[in-house]
């Protein structure tokens, strides 16, 4: 994208520039725990129909829709008890629920790719709180970033990605967790993880007990589901030991590379540096990438949920 969008500080002043530009139905990329988010009001058609221009995203691909709290999500979803003691445990924070869409929600149909669920989030980031407030709007945010390739962890590589595509840019600095939030859909027998994240699947047993729901059938139910997604726009290889010539090697723990996941292999360290070191892949000199080996543990499996979908 050509030319660069409009950049302010997370204070007040940048908060409420950003509700107004929100509640005109225009673009805002916003801060979140997670990543940064490109929003628009959820209730718009005309303004989430920008989000799929300004990402190039297939419009089969449903967005998430964040809300200040618990009472605003029960006027746009049903909610059982499983969700309920999902909201306490894990609200605010990094965790999504896809739930059976209310009749007459008032969201645009876009919103849901024609689905009857929706996938809803109530974030922990003060500054994506301060803007929900201040607009009064549910919020459709997907990552503030071209489709398919490498989400946003600071304000520059929403900047970078969309350009002027996005009227403005919150920068809240980097964001603390730096993957996608987990992403849970309950069934009407049980529950199951549509997307890892921060929040893990050992969490949410621990809420909801084991999960007995059957796998979905392979349809697109939420994001982050595309088998390529988060793509640096090169080859990339997984469970390097060590580079080759033409390879710029990321490493983990003990696997030093150029730039380093977590040199102490600590994986939470790792999920908010994922980002961050795929974008500075992406812009060395060298055509290919090769990326160490991370433990598939705990947030180990949302980090390599990521980087199969980025080799794929």
């Amino acid at each position: 994208m050509t030319g660069k969008p409009e950049l302010l500080p997370a204070d007040p002043t940048g908060i409420a520039v950003a509700a107004e530009r929100l509640r005109a139905g225009g673009l805002v990329a916003l801060p979140t725990e997670t990543v940064y988010g490109l929003a628009a009001r959820a209730d718009s058609a005309s303004a989430v129909a920008q989000i799929y221009r300004a990402k190039g995203r297939p419009d089969f691909n449903p967005l998430i829709v964040h809300i200040p709290d618990i009472a605003a999500a029960e006027r746009i979803a049903e909610f059982d008890d499983r969700a309920r003691r999902l909201a306490a445990a894990f609200w605010p924070g990094a965790l999504t629920m896809v739930l059976p869409l209310r009749i007459n929600a008032g969201i645009a149909p876009a919103v849901t790719a024609g689905l009857p669920t929706i996938a809803l989030r109530c974030p922990a980031h003060p500054a994506m709180r301060a803007v929900l407030q201040a607009a009064d709007l549910p919020l459709a945010a997907p990552s503030a970033n071209r489709s398919g390739g490498v989400s946003p962890s600071r304000a520059e590589h929403v900047a970078a990605s969309l350009g002027a595509a996005v009227d403005l840019v919150l920068d809240g600095g980097p964001c603390a967790a730096g993957i996608e939030s987990t992403i849970v859909a309950l069934r009407n027998s049980g529950w199951e993880i549509l997307r890892p994240g921060p929040i893990t699947e050992a969490q949410i047993a621990d809420v909801l007990g084991p999960s007995e729901a059957s796998l979905a059938k392979g349809g697109i139910e939420a994001p982050g589901q595309l088998a390529s997604h988060y793509s640096p726009g090169k080859p990339v290889r997984l469970g390097a030991e060590s580079a080759q010539a033409d390879e710029f090697l990321i490493g983990f723990g003990p696997v030093a590379g150029q730039i380093s996941l977590s040199p102490s292999g600590d994986l939470a360290e790792a999920a908010s540096r994922l980002y961050d070191c795929l974008h500075a892949a992406q812009n060395a000199a060298q055509p290919r990438i090769a990326i160490a080996p991370v433990p598939d543990d705990g947030i180990g499996k949302a980090i390599n949920d990521r980087l199969g979908r980025a080799a794929a």
